[in-house]
């Protein structure tokens, strides 16, 4: 018996519902299963896009991490010789560019952190012309040294026309040594387990 004949043999009632069954699969297959694949594929390009932006943001973040080791690296650099005694070096500083520092005083170190220590020196110009002192600034500054201006006070003297008085205070910084790591607890057991007899 082939599958028209047994289609015929069904009730009417039997029949509608099999036209209804029909008509449900003939809708998922026209209409859901298009619906349903092109939802997949919208997710999928999503997907993709999501990972396309991450990436792109990986590679962004790639060059500001090399910015920032390139950074660190100078910053390190400026930090590994330890800058000279302030008052022995602002003193030639000064005799290169014609300034004369009657009297200074170093202060004491103070910490800066766990790594950073800043020495500081103040000291008082008389009678200095502002090319002079604008030279010696900027051989303080361009020294190669952690070294910088952190107090400038200037006051114009009334005669001659270019003297000034100036009270200046210069800090330099030093970076302490990296401390090791410690070892871990079960390393130094072992080791003085070895040195027991």
């Amino acid at each position: 018996m082939s599958l028209a004949d047994r289609i015929a043999r069904l009730d009417p009632r039997e029949q509608r519902l099999l036209n209804g069954a029909l008509l449900a699969i003939a809708f998922v297959v026209v209409l859901l299963l298009p619906i349903g694949l092109t939802a997949v594929v919208h997710g999928k390009r999503s997907d993709n896009q999501a990972l396309r932006d991450a990436a792109d943001s990986i590679t962004d973040s790639l060059d500001q991490i090399q910015r920032a080791q390139v950074e660190k690296a100078a910053t390190l650099e400026r930090y590994a010789r330890p800058a000279p005694p302030l008052a022995p070096f602002l003193a030639g500083l000064a005799t290169e560019t014609g300034v004369e520092i009657p009297e200074s005083q170093d202060r004491q170190a103070v910490p800066h952190g766990k790594k950073y220590t800043e020495r500081s020196t103040k000291f008082s110009l008389h009678k200095v012309g502002m090319l002079k002192l604008l030279k010696f600034m900027e051989r303080i500054e361009q020294s190669g040294n952690p070294i910088t201006i952190s107090s400038l006070n200037i006051r114009k003297r009334l005669e001659p026309a270019d003297q000034y008085d100036v009270e200046m205070m210069v800090s330099a910084f030093d970076r302490s040594a990296a401390p090791d790591k410690p070892k871990k607890a079960a390393d130094t057991a072992a080791t003085s387990d070895e040195a027991k007899p």
